[in-house]
């Protein structure tokens, strides 16, 4: 089973602003067809990205998937095409046990870099980035380290 959810409204209001409104209406990640394999993820605000910038998103979102699964949160194409936009990991890396963690909530965030020369502007509720859940593979002699997980988000 796997699942999106908004994060809990303290921590939306720590990372995103005191607006029940926004938290209340804004939209969950969802896929456009039932052959896309990403989930949209929508943008909670206009945003403005000058030529360079480098913008961290919260999204208001955490996500919750098996042990042997992990999201990949991957920039849309259109976005790359269009506005020569990239995030900043590449492709980013959700693990299970970030889920409701201690500092944040599970809280994912997107960081986008404007490669292009222009300004870009994205309108509120726009698909920005999207998620895809993967099965994954580990070695027969894995060895976890065991650490506990740290949020440097």
């Amino acid at each position: 089973m796997r699942y999106f959810e908004k994060i809990k409204f303290e921590q939306f209001s720590k990372d995103i602003g005191d607006d029940i409104s926004l938290y209340n209406s804004f939209e969950l990640p969802m896929r456009d067809s039932k052959f896309t394999a990403g989930y949209d993820i929508f943008l909670l605000k206009d945003l403005e990205i000058k030529p360079g910038e480098i913008v961290k998103i919260p999204t208001g979102i955490k996500s919750y998937f098996q042990s042997d699964e992990v999201l990949l949160i991957v920039l849309r194409s259109s976005m790359g095409f269009k506005y020569n936009l990239r995030v900043v990991n590449q492709i980013g890396i959700i693990d299970a046990d970030y889920y409701e963690n201690e500092s944040n909530d599970g809280h994912i965030f997107i960081k986008i870099q404007n490669e292009g020369k222009d300004t870009v502007f994205l309108k509120s509720g726009e698909a920005i980035v999207q998620g895809i859940f993967i099965k994954y593979l580990i070695t027969k002699d894995d060895k976890v380290l065991g650490l506990e997980r740290l949020s440097d988000y």
